[in-house]
């Protein structure tokens, strides 16, 4: 019986093992791979969530694997708790833009500091923007709607990002 609900990080983790059973390892690397450019995730949570679902009755654990890795499988239990998860309203989204904190207290740094934080940082949203059109372009999704969707947003926001970089005076880009 779930004593808490569920969170969206546990939920997620129920999500991906629907399709298979997971070590927590592959279960880290899949949210990084799956939804790591929208949704972050530490190791030290994945496990905290795996050993509460587990005590939960969510998933079960498996016989150990190579390299001391414990596969777990979802329940029953889990794939009611996550289909309840699942039918809620989301909540509203919430921004976290490192670059817009430390921008919002630039005057405290030298110009060529700040300069250089937006230009690396330009570089990490066009280097994004470029894999993510060429995973569009290869149809990785596999005509996944529910995947090209959500590619399609990170296109759109990395191009809004990076029109949005291009527009920034420039006393602070030099």
């Amino acid at each position: 019986m779930v004593e808490r609900r569920l969170n969206a990080t546990a939920a997620s983790l129920l999500g991906f093992l629907h399709w298979e059973p997971m070590s927590g390892w592959d279960l880290a690397a899949t949210a990084e791979h799956v939804i790591g450019d929208f949704w972050s995730l530490t190791r030290s949570q994945v496990y905290r969530e795996l050993a509460w679902m587990a005590d939960a009755g969510l998933i079960e654990r498996g016989e150990q694997g190579p390299r001391e890795r414990q596969p777990y499988a979802i329940t029953d239990a889990g794939r009611a708790a996550f289909a309840e998860w699942v039918r809620q309203e989301p909540g509203p989204e919430t921004i976290r833009f490192p670059l817009l904190l430390t921008l919002s207290f630039g005057r405290h740094l030298p110009p060529d500091l700040l300069a250089g934080f937006i230009a690396r940082q330009r570089e990490v949203h066009a280097r994004r923007l470029t894999e993510y059109e060429a995973h569009a372009a290869s149809n990785e999704a596999g005509r996944d709607v529910f995947r090209e969707a959500t590619l399609a947003f990170g296109i759109a926001y990395e191009r809004a990002v990076l029109a949005w970089f291009d527009s920034l005076p420039a006393e602070l880009t030099r």
